[in-house]
């Protein structure tokens, strides 16, 4: 008797994170959330340099250290040990907030619960009574950089849509989000909604609109798309 076919997953959290990776430009001031998208440090283009921010107070965030070599002073915003690459700055934890405050980071890339077609994010609680509140530095970094990016997958663990018409969990900005990356597609933000500028492999777009809650646009060149 055949097995029943896997339904395809798409990418996963590294693919994620080296797509996001791909289309920071050079020279980027980046601040990464908590989760898949501290992936993106180890998927920067050799040919790209970008320098990682936390809020904690350290421009120059490097790669994980090796097992055994943690400082425990250096950690990021998230308390995981970091590196410091040659030429990191360290100050105050509210010159960092300044930093971002000020418009001086150019990317955020954060996660999300969700995200609406409007760009509306939410991305630090439930809501629910028992739900415990983690807000850490993302409004700040919804409000500060000049662009936000979303780092999650498609749907919760139990499929519901994670890409909805209209967030009703607490929000953390309105109208913040430029493009989320998912294991299913790369869809950007814009005045007409979502639209989907790549789509995984194995994935069609009718099963991306059946897994969003919004309707999506299908922007990828007509080849593509047939």
């Amino acid at each position: 008797m055949s097995q029943p076919s896997q339904q395809p997953t798409g990418w996963s959290r590294h693919d994620m994170a080296r797509l996001a990776a791909r289309d920071i430009h050079d020279g980027a001031y980046v601040n990464l959330g908590i989760g898949i998208p501290e992936l993106v440090t180890q998927h920067v283009p050799p040919d790209h340099e970008v320098i990682f921010h936390t809020e904690n107070g350290l421009l120059g965030v490097g790669p994980s250290p090796a097992a055994g070599s943690e400082d425990p002073e250096l950690i990021n915003a998230g308390k995981k040990p970091v590196t410091a690459i040659a030429g990191a700055a360290y100050f105050h934890h509210a010159d960092s907030f300044a930093m971002i405050r000020g418009g001086h980071l150019d990317v955020s890339v954060l996660g999300a619960m969700q995200v609406s077609s409007r760009g509306d994010l939410a991305n630090w609680s439930t809501g629910e009574a028992d739900a415990i509140p983690a807000v850490g530095g993302a409004m700040d970094l919804v409000a500060g950089v000049k662009r936000v990016v979303i780092l999650t997958e498609h749907t919760t663990k139990t499929g519901e849509p994670k890409l909805v018409a209209e967030c009703t969990y607490p929000l953390t900005g309105c109208g913040v989000v430029d493009r989320v990356y998912t294991n299913l597609a790369i869809i950007d933000v814009t005045p007409e909604g979502f639209v989907a500028q790549e789509i995984a492999p194995g994935i069609t777009f009718r099963e991306l609109q059946e897994k969003t809650g919004a309707p999506i646009i299908d922007g990828r060149p007509r080849s593509e798309s047939q």
